[in-house]
């Protein structure tokens, strides 16, 4: 199974290209060749996860045989095995959504498969310039994923995208650049061990930089600005793709990074790196909730939630703890599940009604039952409603912050809470307790009929939801509901790997 590793990047990249060959025939031949590819790739993803958490240990491999740390090597272990099948499993659902939803360029499908191969290349790598040149690939394909709508807004959120990505790329490739300096070396293993005898200052500075750089691609407050646009202008199907597993794995790069390389001894005795992180994750958490309060866009406000979630996961991994370091890779994963069927909720929400604003929810819940209802569950599981998974990861983190004596923290999870639950509970509100002026106008014979949930459309223009648009977000708020309580049966898998990277 060793040997398989690199077929997790290589897979979506000789997919991307025989994507474009074949859709240069028959743009036809795109969402197939696509679907196919990332079907490969979930079974092997997979494969890979079930032998690691089977055997308790990880799977290594150099790659073209060069022996580390000299040559690129790629890991898979408990934490981002995980990671992995998420990534593969969620870019499957977007894709079946996303066959009447749109794109149905072939451009859309080579940057989709782009994306994937660059996703799992940050997942595995176990080299600090690899991490970069996947963050990279990651980067452009996501760019130009957003690029791919329609309109004007949909170009000025992809360069704003661009231009705020690159910085944090930058700051990224600076910061190990000085690691490399203090070292000679880029492999993460080799660096973890001889970043500990190294020049303090340029251990601080590169951790800082890395850290920086990373905290602009998950999006954390106040380096956010790229989201919001980014998210909101873009088609529904890279929304939903994007919000689930460009940031998720920014932060898991960030996790990474902080245990694998600079290490848990590192983060808990600097005199600053503890405490930058913290501070980062706890503004991030309550600033992404106020900001989301304020929004009337759907999209924007699911936006700057994700900011103030990648904050709970973020304050997790500062903690240190096994509980908050649990919490936050189970956050991740439910966050992934809960954000990408709300933005995809969203999309077809908009298909049935046009309902772009909080004030076009009113009366949904009568005129399209089983997305609203969709809806709602994933809403209240953001909130952390029991026993979703998103009361899972918040609990285990809120957990770890109270273990430590960090009360702050504690107390910003519960108000972040109290403002999550207000900003989902008004939509919740206007979709059951409130009629719309559709329906009004319905009643006295001159409005519109209402749109089923179902249906099929033509291939002139999405006039409905498919089935499997609504199956993908039915779907994912079954998963946000069923997850909560699998996390007993997950957590002893993850402990091997937490005892190595907390040094517990």
């Amino acid at each position: 199974m060793n040997e398989l590793l690199p077929l997790l990047v290589a897979i979506p990249l000789v997919g991307a290209v025989a994507t474009l060959t074949l859709g240069s025939w028959s743009d036809r031949l795109a969402w197939p060749v696509t679907f196919l590819t990332m079907l490969v790739h979930v079974g092997l993803a997979t494969a890979v996860a079930s032998t690691v958490y089977r055997g308790g240990t990880p799977l290594a491999t150099a790659v073209g045989g060069f022996t580390p740390p000299f040559g690129i090597e790629l890991v898979v272990d408990g934490l981002n095995a995980a990671i992995l099948v998420l990534v593969s499993a969620v870019a499957v659902g977007v894709l079946v959504y996303a066959r009447r939803a749109g794109p149905h360029s072939v451009a859309f499908h080579t940057g989709y498969l782009l994306l994937a191969a660059g996703l799992s290349g940050m997942t595995i790598t176990g080299d600090m310039f690899n991490l970069y040149v996947f963050l990279e690939i990651t980067g452009l394909a996501a760019y130009a994923l957003v690029a791919t709508g329609d309109d004007g807004r949909a170009a000025v959120g992809a360069l704003k995208y661009l231009l705020v990505g690159t910085v944090g790329a930058s700051l990224f490739l600076i910061g190990i650049g000085y690691a490399f300096v203090a070292t000679g070396t880029l492999n993460m293993a080799d660096l973890a061990a001889k970043l500990a005898t190294a020049d303090p200052t340029l251990v601080g500075a590169s951790f800082a930089l890395v850290v920086t750089g990373l905290a602009v691609k998950t999006a954390l407050f106040p380096l956010h600005t790229w989201q919001p646009e980014a998210y909101a202008s873009a088609p529904d199907s890279v929304s939903g793709l994007i919000a689930a597993l460009v940031s998720t794995v920014s932060a898991y790069a960030l996790a990474r990074v902080t245990f694998s390389v600079y290490t848990v001894d590192f983060l808990t005795s600097s005199a600053f790196a503890q405490e930058f992180l913290l501070g980062l994750a706890g503004i991030s958490i309550v600033a992404g909730s106020l900001l989301a309060v304020m929004q009337t866009e759907i999209k924007r406000m699911l936006a700057y939630s994700s900011v103030s979630q990648f904050g709970l996961v973020v304050a997790g991994v500062a903690i240190a703890n096994e509980a908050a370091v649990t919490g936050s890779l189970i956050h991740l994963v439910g966050h992934a599940v809960m954000k990408g069927g709300l933005f995809l909720a969203a999309g077809a929400l908009a298909v049935v009604a046009g309902a772009r604003t909080v004030e076009d929810y009113d009366g949904l819940g009568a005129r399209a039952p089983l997305l609203s209802a969709a809806f709602a569950v994933l809403s209240l599981s953001m909130v952390g409603i029991p026993p979703a998974v998103g009361f899972v990861g918040k609990w285990y983190i809120a957990l770890g912050a109270i273990q430590a004596e960090s009360w702050p923290i504690a107390v910003v999870i519960l108000v972040s809470t109290l403002l999550t639950l207000a900003y989902f509970l008004r939509l919740v509100e206007r979709m059951y307790f409130r009629t719309s002026s559709a329906d009004v106008t319905s009643s006295t014979g001159t409005g519109a009929t209402a749109v089923a949930d179902g249906g099929d459309d033509d291939d002139a223009g999405l006039t409905r939801p498919s089935v499997g648009m609504v199956a993908v977000v039915v779907v994912a708020a079954l998963l946000a509901v069923g997850l909560g309580p699998l996390v007993s049966t997950f957590e002893p898998l993850l402990e091997p790997t937490l005892e190595i990277l907390l040094q517990l």
